[in-house]
């Protein structure tokens, strides 16, 4: 079934690994230079890289763009948030 409401829409884009921009953005979670954590209307997304920062940000419009190195992109569902909290949390307490 198709909803006629207010449909999620996102759109990421990437020029040679180290340009990212990315729209749908609702908040930017956590980030360091490796690793950014960013809540988006289709879930969280995780972003891996290195040398990471936040070149443009505007969560008006729902718009992030990250300049570095990206390795990996993914989105977290509810059993992957668990084991990554579990993960910071063990690197956090080790």
């Amino acid at each position: 079934m198709i909803d006629h409401g207010k449909t999620k829409r996102q759109e990421v884009k990437m020029l040679n690994r180290k340009l990212l921009e990315i729209s749908g953005v609702l908040n930017v979670e956590s980030f360091d230079s490796e690793e950014f954590l960013l809540e988006t209307e289709c879930g969280f997304l995780t972003i891996t890289g290195q040398n990471l920062h936040i070149k443009n940000l505007n969560l008006e419009q729902g718009l992030v763009a990250i300049e570095g190195m990206v390795n990996t992109m993914a989105y977290l569902d509810s059993s992957t948030q668990q084991k990554t909290s579990k993960g910071f949390l063990g690197k956090l307490f080790k």
